[in-house]
């Protein structure tokens, strides 16, 4: 799965789940901020990336996760090639 694609399958997710205009995910931009997160809503975000993609998401690796393209690369360096 190239990097790209990474980005439009979890923006569409993203934005079907949490009811967010996809094009305010840019790169830079915050994820908690930008989709409202509470911190139910955030273990709902983690429950999708790591049963969409197989991966697991330590509390410790969450911290390091603050923007979209922090989570793309979060993703991308953790799904199985």
């Amino acid at each position: 799965m190239t990097r790209e694609e990474i980005i439009e399958q979890v923006n569409s997710i993203l934005s079907d789940e949490f009811e967010v205009e996809s094009s305010l995910f840019t790169p830079d931009a915050n994820v908690k901020e930008t989709l409202e997160l509470d911190s139910l809503s955030l273990v709902d975000l983690v429950a999708i990336i790591q049963c969409t993609y197989n991966i697991k998401i330590p509390i410790s690796d969450l911290r390091n996760i603050q923007t979209f393209d922090n989570l793309y690369d979060y993703i991308e360096s953790h799904i199985e090639k």
